[in-house]
């Protein structure tokens, strides 16, 4: 028979960890509900309450105290395809966070549905907070995941305002257009174009500036001057191959990223082809393969690095935001973009 009080100290070993298996949510969310923390849906407050009233969970005030003063830590998941891209975005997020003393957690995916299980892994484990890159941060179940999970993210390179989530990104439509523009205006109206992947928006954003260019300057849309590519260098390759094999073929091709543009160059070079005297070639990211292969390549700056600092800034604003119990706003910010002239672009043969 048990002695009296031994169910109230039976309780009172409930740990956080009970009261969010009994709650069916993260320790992260019943820290946010004792600490009276906004941004807590209605129905998950009244569970974690219940649970709490049910296993006679009393909070460690002194481990509040320092829950909330505690090291902000951030979940880095990535299945990007440009090794370029990727390495300048992990330069931009790691010399940011460690300026501000965050934890980063990186995660590399091969796909997708190794991207969802890597949110649900940082959100049991109660990740204050989660960057994307695409093509993960383009996914709408994966967004939607985020939402539902009531987890800060950020994505990196695409922006979704329908969706709770920050970003940072270059209007990839303005990108698209004015190197087209800058390419007709050397004199090209043959302009071969390599997509990227078609799952991530920022592919179909620069074609569509490609095309509208073109339909500025009256020239008509060749639809076989028009090669998918996958943002990767091998993608590059065969696109590249496929435009140079047409009769006539291209006085300039206009590469959805870096990767593909420099995998161009390759190929042109394998059929001897000179750049620029003989094919324009130029690219978007400004990344360092623009500048470490011949000729170095004409180019869209992305502020790969720059967008990276920025991320982790707004992360962190809306994490400490989230903390203190006040609302933050989603934030999607458009940062400038910058046309790089370098070697690898010129006028087409006949001129």
């Amino acid at each position: 028979m048990k002695k009296p009080g031994s169910a109230r100290r039976q309780h009172a070993r409930a740990t956080i960890n009970d009261v969010a298996e009994r709650a069916g949510v993260s320790p992260m969310t019943v820290s946010r509900v004792i600490n009276g923390e906004g941004n807590v849906r209605a129905s998950t407050r009244e569970s974690v309450n219940l649970a709490i009233e049910a296993l006679g969970y009393l909070p460690n005030k002194a481990a509040r105290s320092l829950a909330s003063a505690s090291q902000i830590q951030i979940g880095l998941i990535y299945d990007n395809p440009s090794s370029s891209f990727l390495s300048a975005m992990l330069l931009g997020v790691l010399e940011q966070a460690r300026q501000s003393d965050t934890q980063i957690v990186v995660v590399e995916c091969d796909n997708e549905a190794q991207g969802i299980e890597a949110i649900r892994n940082m959100v049991r484990s109660g990740m204050d907070g989660i960057i994307l890159s695409p093509p993960l941060a383009d996914s709408e179940y994966v967004l939607q995941l985020l939402q539902d999970s009531d987890i800060l993210a950020v994505t990196i390179g695409t922006q979704h305002v329908d969706h709770e989530v920050l970003s940072v990104q270059i209007d990839d439509y303005r990108a698209g257009f004015e190197m087209t523009e800058h390419i007709i205006g050397l004199g090209h109206r043959r302009i071969g174009f390599i997509a990227g992947n078609p799952a991530q928006q920022s592919s179909g954003l620069r074609l569509a500036g490609y095309r509208d260019a073109l339909a500025q300057a009256g020239i008509d849309v060749d639809e076989r001057l028009i090669a998918q590519g996958y943002f990767t260098y091998r993608s590059g390759l065969d696109a590249a191959e496929q435009l140079l094999a047409l009769e006539p073929r291209p006085t300039a091709i206009f590469a959805s990223n870096d990767d593909m543009a420099a995998a161009t160059v390759a190929s042109a070079h394998r059929h001897h082809i000179e750049i620029p005297e003989e094919l324009t070639v130029c690219g978007v990211d400004d990344t360092l393969l623009a500048t470490t292969i011949w000729p170095e390549i004409t180019t869209i700056r992305q502020p790969i690095v720059d967008m990276s600092h920025t991320a982790i800034e707004m992360l962190e604003k809306a994490i400490r935001a989230k903390r203190a119990g006040m609302a933050s706003e989603s934030t999607h910010l458009t940062v400038d973009f910058r046309l790089v002239k370098r070697d690898s672009d010129g006028p087409p043969p006949s001129v």
